[in-house]
């Protein structure tokens, strides 16, 4: 299977303010990645059929609130959240306790809480913002995964060994189920 590549260091949407963020992150880190400009697109499994990939190597970025403290959830785009079995995991947060509440954050909460990034096109670098990063463990086992990077035209493409050296708390579980 190929990836596409075309790699851009700094897109134009990278030029400056908040955009930036994400790609000062990525350079300051050392880390090789790539940056693929494709059409627009408003999910993840549209984005794997635009650039011609398997949707289980394409992280679908989720924000979910825990109790009361906001996460980003990475899981592959071909699959869903398993809320029981994600709740079990979450149980790895420093508070170590049963999660109660569980539910996916609105849209104005997202516009609020993550700046410089458009909503549908997350990163899923919670540690930017000071949140907690889960990632389902199917997407660690691939070669290559390939991300959002906050702009609906562009996307991050890393190998999950980079991913979790990016985050250094990062939390690895099994909570996915396969789509109906």
């Amino acid at each position: 299977m190929t990836i596409p590549s075309k790699i851009i260091k700094y897109p134009s949407v990278a030029k400056g303010g908040d955009e930036r963020m994400f790609i000062d992150f990525l350079e300051k880190a050392k880390v090789k990645y790539e940056l693929i400009k494709h059409r627009q697109v408003f999910t993840a499994q549209d984005k794997a059929a635009t650039l011609k990939v398997k949707p289980n190597i394409i992280g679908k970025t989720l924000v979910l609130k825990i109790d009361k403290r906001i996460s980003v959830v990475l899981i592959p785009a071909n699959k869903n959240l398993d809320k029981n079995k994600f709740k079990k995991v979450a149980k790895a947060l420093p508070t170590g306790r049963q999660v109660k509440n569980l539910d996916f954050v609105s849209e104005r909460i997202m516009k609020n809480q993550l700046k410089g990034v458009k909503v549908g096109a997350i990163p899923p670098f919670g540690n930017l913002w000071d949140f907690s990063t889960f990632v389902d463990k199917s997407l660690t086992l691939q070669p290559k995964i390939i991300v959002n990077s906050g702009d609906h035209n562009w996307s991050i493409k890393i190998s999950p060994a980079v991913f979790k050296k990016l985050i250094p708390d990062l939390i690895i579980g099994n909570f996915s189920k396969f789509r109906k």
